[in-house]
């Protein structure tokens, strides 16, 4: 137990730098006794914007905060802000303090603002508007949710499936009949519909639940909204959907995040029993599908349209339009706005090349971006104003009151569409404008990636989640109010700690924030994030199945293979943006955790839940007969040159999702990544899926839901993994080593897992076998993927260290990561001269990592190159040389 209690001082070593004196001042609650100190951690927001609501997570050391009631936000000046603080998890079983919490405030004037805590430190008492929150689960029941100005509520059963009823109180005077302005259309107010051979099948939404999510307060609460889209036709089974509605005390817009599940059969090949090699869960019938089948390529259900609506009480035969159009080509900035009247429909329609995306898709090649985009504003049918692109936003108003509707991601997530049409308003996730969605394979050849034998399609299974923000207002006045507040959407500012708070805090390993520091290494970092963010914006990698993703293998002239996640892409991008704030990185993690936890992951058939919300005994019977769901959801999709053609059972990260969860509070995050959780517990792979990386990387994820959800199931799981990979450790041939030599770039998983588990039991046994497995690292560095191996173990080296201080760990560290050097680039990355083409030839120029062909692939490039995608990266950089920064800091070395 005295390596732990090191560990823990050398935390409390970083905190101390946040640690200031505070004495009272004339006006100010007294300062507590002469050697008490507050902690202070200064945050800024990006993109600021005053007035916008600001979400954040904050982590904590172990034992630095015993509650959040001990938090406040102050801001430049000094004075409190009215605050929300939740508490999202805690240091346990290791110590019963909190790790994080969420923070939301309204921004003020300015970007810079403190958040403080410690034992005597308490919020204000709130005296503003806050939130009335009614749910009532009964049968029939409903959730009504009261901001002061505005009121709504959602009905249970075969409800709207949005928003029920919508009231705006004009007059401050309490909310009357004649106040209602919006209603949600019966059984559409979200849908999601499907079209085959045999002709269209619109959906009905039913309502089953709703819920207060964690993370809501007086200020801010959020309503989940469980239900499912039922079909007309047979064959067309019941979608699952979710949507979570954001409120915000004293305010009119509220922000939505609806996921739904594609339940439909993607193609028209033969489908035969069994199951596919490589997920087998028996040595039983395995699945003879033939690649000649035409089937693959043929779609059966496609998806026709999906979306948001209500109903709008207008009082005038027209209404007068504001929008805006990207002024500009597709990539560039700006907008010009737009003034439009109608007396029918209006519409903001934005579509891109290929909308389905189905390969082969059309990209920019190195010197030339690609053309294809078009945004459309339309009213009554005649053209307003068209360009490459639309910010995404339309607002509404018969001059008495009116309604205002957003989606971010206008562009990057097309085909998108926000239309008025006979009083309906209308956020088309999926615009009925555009061909349905196929789900088919684009071709019956075998993917580059899916070895020799198999052919899949797992379409069947996937999500998807859109963001959208409504605001209803009154008066004419009001209309232009509508667009800032949809600008708090469509370009959220983004809060963050002090960027060295967050490897300070320990909560993932403690790792070094961007500084002056080791510059060439610094650049290591900084110059591939801004090689992908570049490529993303140049290709470009948009559309609404593709955006988030990245590709995987560039050899200077095309992208080739989707990384769906390998290993943790957007782990990668959620560190960088804590190691530095940028909120390009932020938008780009977020986008990257969406888009793998939904469409990169299967999601149906679930096994049913008991809730145990309603009277009847028979009820619970009646669910026990409910079959039971597809041991496969949770499982992940290998890298391909298509999303959803393979899955695999060593494909699947949740480390980002919670990251995404922790520090941006999506609870979508924290959904899928018990859906992993569960795969694992379930155990349907025998032996097989407690071997290998299988067992390092789903230790890992076990152990990090376990810290999430505190469910002892998930604790128990995890220890019987860590004795597994104990024993693995004594077995012979393994010389100390914790992972087979099969797969030595798994070293991150099993290392970054044990430093978690040994932070939340302080076991002297992982300790120990951590020290051990560093010697070994040491003296017989892992060569079996060359450089993907090798550089695993520096995360190794670096725990092998803080455990023992012996010298010749960190020296091994510090001599393997000499290679992860960069040269300064010729200009920087904001010169708008680059292309591709010759960014790529100086990146290349500055990189030190071994160019000769590999021994195993020698008429390949180095899988590593400093030009290829974010997958090797993790192995090589991002798991490992921000934490050996942090110890070379410390070492002052």
């Amino acid at each position: 137990m005295h390596t732990i209690t090191s560990r823990r001082n050398l935390v409390f070593g970083f905190l101390l730098l946040f640690v200031i004196p505070v004495r009272a001042t004339q006006g100010e609650r007294p300062a507590r006794a002469p050697s008490a100190t507050i902690t202070r951690v200064p945050v800024q927001i990006e993109r600021h914007q005053a007035g916008a609501p600001i979400t954040f997570g904050v982590p904590f050391p172990k034992g630095a905060l015993d509650s959040p009631d001990h938090v406040r936000v102050l801001d430049g000046d000094g004075r409190e802000v009215p605050s929300q603080v939740n508490d999202v998890s805690s240091w346990r079983p290791a110590d019963p303090s909190v790790k994080w919490i969420w923070v939301f405030f309204f921004a003020g004037e300015g970007r810079q603002y403190t958040l403080e805590f410690g034992p005597d430190v308490h919020r204000a008492p709130l005296t503003g508007p806050r939130i009335v929150v009614v749910n009532n689960q009964r049968p029939g029941g409903w959730a009504e949710v009261t901001t002061g100005p505005l009121r709504f509520d959602v009905l249970k059963g075969e409800g709207a499936g949005f928003l029920h009823e919508v009231s705006l109180d004009r007059n401050r005077d309490g909310f009357s009949a004649d106040e209602i302005v919006a209603t949600g259309p019966a059984g559409r107010g979200s849908f999601l519909d499907l079209v085959n051979d045999e002709g269209p099948d619109g959906s009905t939404a039913f309502v089953r639940r709703t819920m207060i999510e964690q993370g809501s307060g007086p200020l801010h609460t959020i309503i989940r909204v469980d239900g499912e889209y039922r079909y007309a036709k047979p064959g067309h089974e019941p979608a699952p959907f979710v949507t979570r509605i954001h409120a915000y005390a004293g305010r009119t817009y509220i922000k939505v995040d609806h996921t739904f599940v594609f339940t439909g059969v993607p193609d028209k090949h033969r489908q035969a029993p069994g199951e596919h090699e490589h997920i087998a869960t028996r040595a039983g019938t395995i699945l003879p599908e033939d690649p000649s089948d035409e089937g693959w390529t043929q779609p059966k259900d496609r998806l026709a349209a999906a979306g948001l609506a209500l109903d709008l009480k207008t009082s005038a035969p027209g209404l007068q339009v504001r929008s805006a159009i990207g002024s500009g080509r597709w990539w560039e900035t700006g907008e010009r706005p737009l003034a439009a009247s109608t007396a029918g429909a209006v519409s903001l329609l934005q579509t891109g090349p290929k909308p389905n995306r189905i390969p082969p898709v059309p990209e920019s090649s190195p010197t030339t971006r690609i053309d294809g985009f078009n945004a459309r504003l339309s009213a009554d049918g005649r053209t307003v104003a068209s360009g490459d692109r639309a910010p995404g936003w339309l607002a509404v108003s018969d001059g008495r009151q009116g309604f205002a509707m957003a989606m971010p991601r206008f562009l990057e997530e097309y085909p998108k569409e926000l239309r008025v049409e006979a009083g309906r308003a209308t956020a088309f996730i999926w615009s009925p404008a555009v061909e349905p969605m196929s789900f088919a394979r684009w071709s019956s050849e075998l993917d580059r990636e899916e070895g020799t034998t198999a052919i899949e399609n797992n379409a069947q299974g996937i999500a998807k989640t859109t963001e959208a923000a409504f605001d209803f207002f009154a008066g004419a006045a009001d209309a232009s109010r509508a667009h800032v507040n949809l600008g708090y959407f469509l370009a959220p500012p983004v809060a963050h700690a002090d960027p060295a708070w967050y490897g300070a805090s320990g909560v993932f390993g403690r790792f070094a924030p961007r500084s002056d520091r080791f510059p060439a290494f610094q650049r290591a970092l900084d110059d591939k994030f801004e090689w992908m963010l570049f490529n993303q914006r140049w290709a470009p990698w948009y559309g609404m199945w593709d955006y988030g993703d990245w590709k995987l293998y560039f050899d200077g002239r095309r992208w080739t293979s989707w990384g769906n996640n390998e290993p943790a892409e957007d782990f990668m991008c959620w560190l960088q943006f804590m190691r530095t704030g940028d909120p390009r990185l932020y938008d780009a993690a977020r986008a990257n955790s969406r888009h793998s936890m939904d469409v990169d992951n299967l999601h149906w058939p679930s096994d049913p839940v008991y809730l145990g919300d309603t009277n009847s005994s028979l009820d619970y019977w009646t669910f026990a007969k409910q079959p039971k769901g597809s041991p496969y959801v949770g499982i992940g999709s290998r890298h391909a040159q298509q999303h959803w053609v393979r899955t695999l059972s060593a494909h699947v990260w949740v480390e980002g999702w919670l990251a995404d969860y922790y520090l941006s509070a999506d609870h979508r995050g924290l959904d899928v990544a018990i859906q992993t959780a569960e795969l694992h517990l379930r155990r349907i792979w025998g032996e097989h899926g407690l071997t290998g990386r299988r067992l390092y990387l789903s230790l890992w994820n076990v152990l990090s839901v376990y810290d999430a959800t505190k469910d002892e199931r998930y604790l128990k799981d995890a220890e019987d993994r860590v004795a597994r990979i104990l024993r693995l450790q004594n077995m012979p041939g393994q010389g100390g080593s914790l992972t087979v030599d099969r797969y030595g770039y798994a070293d991150v998983y099993v290392s970054h897992a044990l430093d978690l588990f040994l932070d939340l039991t302080g076991d002297a046994r992982v300790a120990e076998a951590l020290a051990r497995h560093a010697r070994r690292m040491r003296d017989v560095p892992p060569y079996n993927h060359e450089m993907e191996s090798y550089l695993s173990s520096v995360y190794s080296l670096v725990l092998g260290f803080r455990l023992t201080r012996e010298p010749s760990l960190f020296a091994e560290m510090a001599h393997r990561i000499e290679t992860l050097r960069m040269d300064p680039l010729p200009r920087p990355f904001t010169d708008n001269d680059w292309t591709q083409a010759s960014l790529f030839e100086a990146l290349e120029k500055a990189s030190h990592l071994p160019r000769e062909a590999t021994r195993r692939s020698p008429n390949r490039r180095p899988i590593w190159s400093a030009t290829n995608g974010l997958r090797v990266f993790g192995w090589t950089h991002m798991y490992t040389l921000p934490y050996a920064m942090a110890l070379m800091e410390e070492e002052d070395r």
